[in-house]
């Protein structure tokens, strides 16, 4: 008999999730957070005017969230019954897995893919499986090649945190057409509403026309609503009946529901955020590969920037030297890139300011060398 309570296997091996620091270090006066992929400009004014007059704090939130669902059908042309909204897409991809994966079970995901995953696969008792990329991209035949009879769910971040690269429908839909009937595929859409390319589709289609595919979304990038947790999941008929029985009965609050419902009717708000970030996501691309550092090509609202090995010019003494200067970017150490960092573009201060610090930087370890 073990001499105290003991986890279940798998629950140990779990490292666990570190989010985006957001401070630096003493005598800085002013810090911009860019470690988190948070949008520069905000949530949507409806949205904060919706969470100020939300009222009722001592009341429970409608268990089934059902305006919100109804407000996010409406946007997309989805049937709310299909639906399921979380305290943010982590809580249903970890829903998710824990209805579909069991001892024993495996999950497949790509190597730079989303640490959440790797995470909610053992915690259900899965064995996580990791399929090679190629060039920082998902690959569709890699993740083919991984698939065993043991295989229940297969996780695609599209567009991918934290490399800022996608897949094309077309191989989307290839990489679900090899998948057996009983493997749950879930794209995870959370940067979709960023991405400006025409061969391009966040998993809607794929949804509605299959019985094994689900999609993910976020109310925490773009909408500018982190704080709350908010998001939501869409899905055939009888994955929603199986998520519902294990999801938590008031697992939304209202304040954020109202924020939710108020944001995606706020049109005007994305169009702002996603000119925005195309501006910048360019402007930061070219000004930085300037200074003689890899980019790689994002279509998100962050960038992975590879830095090299030589010292005094590595990641780390960047993130430092950054970090000495209130510029706070996301070492990814724990995604296999130990030599990159990842910037989330911000306001044009902060754009601008990390750029001239970087070239500060290099100049610095070019004359110390």
């Amino acid at each position: 008999m073990a001499a105290r309570p003991e986890p279940r296997p798998g629950v140990m091996q779990i490292e666990a999730y570190v989010p985006g620091k957001s401070s630096a270090g003493a005598g800085v006066t002013k810090i911009h957070k860019l470690s988190s992929n948070e949008t520069p400009l905000g949530p949507s004014p409806k949205a904060l005017e919706a969470v100020r007059s939300a009222g009722y704090l001592e009341l429970y939130p409608d268990g089934s969230a059902t305006k919100l669902r109804e407000a996010i059908g409406a946007k997309y042309g989805l049937d709310p019954a299909r639906i399921i909204c979380g305290s943010g897409s982590d809580e249903l991809l970890s829903l998710i897995t824990n209805a579909y994966v069991g001892p024993g079970d495996e999950g497949i995901f790509a190597e730079h893919g989303f640490l959440v995953y790797r995470i909610a696969i053992l915690a259900a008792g899965g064995v996580p499986v990791v399929a090679p990329e190629k060039d920082y991209h998902a690959d569709v035949d890699a993740i083919l090649a991984k698939v065993t009879p043991k295989t229940k769910i297969v996780f695609l971040a599209n567009p991918n945190n934290p490399t800022g690269t996608y897949l094309p429908f077309n191989e989307v839909k290839r990489l679900h057409a090899g998948l057996p009937a009983h493997v749950v595929l879930v794209l995870d859409a959370a940067y979709a509403e960023y991405v400006r390319r025409n061969d391009y589709e966040s998993g809607l289609e794929l949804v509605a026309t299959s019985e094994n595919v689900v999609m993910t979304r976020t109310f925490s990038k773009i909408y500018g609503l982190a704080n709350l947790r908010l998001g939501w999941m869409v899905a055939p008929a009888h994955i929603i009946d199986a998520v519902n029985r294990i999801r938590g009965p008031f697992n939304i609050n209202g304040p954020a529901m109202a924020a939710g419902i108020a944001a995606i009717q706020d049109d005007a708000h994305v169009s702002n955020a996603i000119a925005h970030n195309e501006q910048w996501v360019a402007w930061l691309t070219k000004e930085i590969e300037a200074l003689g550092l890899k980019v790689t090509p994002s279509v998100g609202n962050f960038l992975l920037i590879h830095f090299p090995k030589d010292a005094g010019k590595t990641a780390k003494e960047a993130d430092a030297f950054l970090s000495g200067r209130g510029l706070i970017l996301r070492r990814i150490d724990a995604y296999g890139l130990p030599h990159a960092l990842r910037l989330t573009v911000g306001d044009e201060e902060a754009n601008r300011l990390v750029v001239e610090t970087l070239r500060n930087f290099l100049s610095r370890t070019k004359t110390d060398a």
